[in-house]
């Protein structure tokens, strides 16, 4: 039964070995994007929630800050979140040779 790191150890196309290195250094700017986005998903979907009433005292496009971040902001930075992780996530597997084809 193969570990998690002998798993790693062997990313890249069929018969190719990737040395420990290389498969350290792709899994930690993987992590790093990972909890990038998992930081902004937090505060995007709760922190702002948390302080709405204190929000609802600016205004934006005429409505209350807090209303429109709960209505309307959180979920424009979701999909904006989805697309650049996307995007970033691509750009590390090219940068390791281990892209879709």
């Amino acid at each position: 039964m193969p570990l998690v790191g002998d798993v790693q150890e062997r990313r890249g196309p069929p018969g190719a070995a990737v040395d420990k290195a290389t498969a350290d250094a792709y899994w930690r700017k993987t992590s790093g994007l990972m909890w990038t986005m998992l930081i902004i998903w937090l505060l995007a979907g709760f922190v702002v929630h948390a302080f709405a009433p204190s929000l609802n005292e600016i205004h934006f496009i005429g409505f209350p800050l807090g209303f429109y971040m709960a209505a309307q902001g959180s979920l424009i930075i979701f999909v904006v979140m989805l697309f650049w992780f996307a995007k970033r996530q691509n750009a590390i597997d090219e940068e390791f040779g281990v892209e879709e084809e």
